[in-house]
């Protein structure tokens, strides 16, 4: 008996040192990949609420602003055209300059134009007896056709990525005629994990834009798009989404209440590409758009992951502007079949470019004015019935003194006209101490002139406590939130990035992670590296705005977040 009891004590121990092998176990891998600083809502709003009490914050007295009731133009506040760069030179006096999209006057995989060009250049092409060159500047298709509607800085030609933006341009009053429709193929399209795809293939026996959109509106699928105002895909996807309304009417009714419903559940509209490729890498989505030169050389996605594509082609058509000499004409109708020749579409295809060659356009052509309508639309109706509440947190430290507080508040007060009026935007501003210069409130007119005023009021000393005037905008977010359960909270950060006071990121990541706050940050000269890292945690744009070009850039985020 004894021995019996020996070993059932023995066989005991063992069972419980298995049991807690396994335990620990699933503990340890169930919290692999998670930040170690992850914490409950709960304990967020106690740690949140111990930091708050550790900040000197004071409270300014309101000052109204003399507000402009002008509608916003981003076309005022385009920077110098050189911020843009040239990506090959003129080698002759007499040439033609050309504004290319980025996917093919970049580097690499990116620059086929650029060396079609170079060779172009080295060919010593004679056109009307003369020795012809052309020059290229690497400039968003979106950004170029700005440039070209405003009339401050009008090409010789413009190739953009598809031709919504030549509609666009045309509408614009500027004189275009088509060189050729296309000088290299591409298309653009939605990526979809290899499991959201097989989903939708059962459900739906086919996947394109209609099915996608209809499984959006149903909440099936979590997908993301870029800024119709400044990306070809982006606007792309707009108007064909718009078209599985309604085709015969794409701002009828029918045609927005579909993309109403539609866009309540799109939980994503990026600034940039590469913002929303990163949000993927996270699993946020389950589907993006992008071109298919693009994905056909992105490492990460070759497997794993359909390209569905959709909309118009994206040939890079080719356009003259305004009223050219006979001889510019020529010299980009030479370049046009120089391009075109067996062994340029060759170095295409060997970057990306001419595959799906079989696809046709879904779409229907589509008026420039059609057009900008629509991004009027979208700019109105994005957020659904979903109101944002945001903070803008401005750094006004030594640091700033000078032209980078100079430029903070021309950016803050053209930017300002994009805040919609259903959002509602508090304002606060650090240095060693934090100042809550406007308390959140509804973005009607009243709010509008006290943002001005605030803005107007900022100046320049002490040190730099960053993380302090988060904790604060945090604090008031998530007030906001208590009294108005329904808004989605956002923060905008207006910094250099440099930090040597109060409190560190280290102790509020876990913070901005558990609030799922995206945190927009936007550089003057700045530690961008500083930035960025703030932004990645919840998968925001960071902006190097420089002080050439920053009231631009903001318009801009602005325009796609607010």
């Amino acid at each position: 008996m004894a021995g019996k009891g020996k070993t059932f004590m023995i066989l005991a121990l063992i069972a419980a040192a298995v049991f807690a092998l396994v335990y620990f176990g699933i503990t340890l891998t169930s919290n692999l990949g998670k930040s170690t600083g992850e914490i409950t809502a709960e304990d967020a709003d106690k740690k949140l609420g111990k930091l708050y009490k550790e900040i000197k914050v004071n409270l300014a007295d309101p000052i109204k602003g003399q507000i402009d009731l002008d509608p916003a133009d981003a076309l005022d506040s385009l920077p110098d055209i050189s911020k843009f760069a040239v990506s090959v030179e003129n080698t002759t006096d007499h040439y033609v300059e050309i504004f290319s999209s980025t996917e093919k006057s970049g580097t690499g995989n990116d620059g086929w134009l650029n060396e079609v060009a170079s060779a172009f250049n080295e060919a010593n092409i004679i056109v009307d007896g003369t020795a012809a060159s052309v020059k290229i500047r690497n400039i968003a298709s979106g950004t170029a056709a700005d440039y070209i509607r405003s009339g401050k800085y009008i090409p010789d030609a413009y190739s953009p990525s598809n031709e919504l933006w030549g509609e666009m341009v045309k509408a614009g009053g500027i004189r275009t005629e088509l060189v050729t429709g296309r000088l290299a193929g591409n298309v653009a399209g939605v990526v979809t994990s290899q499991k959201k795809y097989d989903e939708l293939i059962a459900k739906y026996g086919a996947l394109n834009v209609k099915t996608i959109t209809d499984a959006i509106s149903a909440n099936e699928l979590a997908m993301g798009y870029t800024d119709p105002f400044a990306s070809s895909t982006g606007l792309n996807f707009l108007v064909t989404a718009l078209g599985t309304f309604d085709s015969s009417d794409l701002l009828g009714d029918q045609a927005v209440q579909g993309f109403e419903k539609f866009q309540a559940n799109v939980p994503f509209t990026a600034s940039t590409t590469l913002q929303m490729r990163d949000a993927a890498k996270t699993g946020m989505l389950d589907a993006f758009v992008l071109e298919y030169q693009t994905f056909v050389n992105a490492a990460d996605l070759k497997n794993g992951y359909v390209f569905t594509p959709f909309g118009v082609r994206h040939d890079s058509p080719l356009y003259a502007l305004g009223d050219l000499p006979g001889q510019k004409q020529d010299i980009l109708r030479e370049f046009a079949a120089f391009a075109a020749q067996d062994k340029y579409q060759q170095l295409a295809s060997a970057k990306g470019f001419n595959g799906l060659n079989d696809y046709i356009s879904e779409l229907a052509p589509v008026d420039g004015s059609l057009l900008a309508s629509a991004q009027k639309l979208w700019k109105e109706k994005k957020n659904g019935s979903t109101p944002l509440a945001a903070v803008f947190v401005a750094d006004v430290s030594g640091s700033m003194a000078g032209e980078p507080l100079s430029r903070l508040k021309e950016s803050l007060l053209k930017g300002q006209k994009n805040l919609g009026k259903d959002n509602s935007i508090g304002f606060v501003s650090y240095s060693s101490d934090v100042t809550i210069n406007l308390p959140i409130g509804k973005y009607d007119t009243n709010q509008q002139s006290m943002f001005v005023g605030a803005v107007n009021s900022l100046q320049a000393a002490g040190g730099t406590a960053t993380f302090d005037g988060m904790v604060v905008a945090m604090k008031m977010l998530q007030d906001e939130l208590a009294a108005n359960p329904g808004v989605k909270p956002v923060m905008f950060l207006l910094s250099d990035g440099e930090t040597n006071e109060g409190h560190s990121l280290d102790e509020i990541r876990s913070l901005i992670e558990t609030y799922k706050i995206p945190v927009y940050t936007i550089g003057y000269n700045a530690n961008i590296k500083a930035l960025e890292s703030i932004s990645a945690i919840n998968e925001a744009a960071s902006l190097n705005a420089d002080m050439d070009d920053v009231v631009y850039k903001i318009g801009n985020l602005l325009n796609v977040q607010m």
